[in-house]
């Protein structure tokens, strides 16, 4: 079901993408952003790991290097069924993880230095467990394209901003868009992207507790560990990217009640309760 809520949720944002194209350039500029949609998914499928492992200068290691860290990964992920991911580090006091790769023969999983130092050994691996769902299901790219087509969306409402500053608009369809409907999508375009696309990353992360759940064998590791997660994040803060914090098993930025509204992740207390409802059985 999750699944093809996400298929259909894909959908919607390539065809919002498309139709932002012909409101602002018309059949022409509908064409430009099929092309755009089309470079974006090429983009994000070959490259988009290696980027976001940068941004947070995530240190690969080796069994070596964290012995205990490394067996847990590897253990987790012959249970899975899933080839060895890699697995990095990353200097951060926010304890926070996340999974990256386009598919799982090339997974990485990476958590934060405060991470490894608040959990138990089994809300790590409740935690290690969520992220290797992640690339089981294949959330990590899915989620990279989504958010780069929701960008995608929002520059050309930029684009649109500007054309009506400094071009006024044109009638003709083959041309360009109406003046009303470039006003529409200016305004309507990035917050409808901006709610699909969270639409599509809760989806995602209900779909990876429950299997990650499955994963390391018992839900209440992970319920446990989420709650931790949710109360260290509140007193420890981290500088994130915002186009990048949906792929973290809780959201790494701070904010009011605005921001909980638009948040990419699900209500914490629902993921927790229904981690807890599949310890129950029911």
């Amino acid at each position: 079901m999750n699944t093809m809520k996400t298929l259909m949720l894909m959908g919607l944002l390539s065809v919002m993408l498309v139709f932002a194209g012909g409101m602002l350039g018309g059949k022409s500029g509908m064409t430009i952003a099929l092309i755009m949609a089309f470079g974006i998914n090429f983009f994000s499928y070959w490259f988009s790991d290696r980027i976001v492992l940068k941004m947070y200068r995530a240190q690969p290691i080796t069994e070596s290097e964290a012995p205990e860290l490394y067996g847990m990964v590897r253990r987790l992920a012959q249970r899975a069924q899933l080839p060895m991911p890699k697995v990095a580090i990353i200097n951060e006091d926010q304890p926070n993880a996340f999974a990256t790769g386009r598919n799982p023969e090339h997974g990485t999983v990476a958590v934060t230095t405060g991470l490894m130092r608040i959990l138990s050994r089994e809300e790590l691996e409740g935690v290690l467990a969520h992220e290797l769902a992640h690339i089981r299901n294949r959330d990590i790219l899915v989620g990279t394209i989504a958010a780069a087509i929701a960008g995608a969306i929002s520059y050309l409402a930029q684009m649109a901003q500007f054309a009506m500053i400094f071009g006024g608009g044109r009638q003709d369809d083959d041309e360009g868009g109406s003046p009303i409907g470039m006003i529409v999508m200016m305004i309507v375009g990035p917050i409808a992207a901006m709610l699909v696309q969270m639409a599509i990353s809760r989806s995602r992360e209900y779909g990876a507790d429950a299997t990650g759940a499955e994963i390391c064998g018992n839900p209440i590791y992970l319920a446990n560990a989420l709650h931790k997660l949710q109360m260290a994040s509140q007193q420890v803060h981290m500088q994130a990217n915002p186009a990048t914090a949906h792929m973290f098993i809780v959201n790494p930025l701070s904010g009011g009640a605005l921001m909980k509204m638009f948040s990419t992740h699900p209500p914490m207390e629902e993921r927790i309760a229904r981690l807890k409802a599949m310890r129950a059985g029911r």
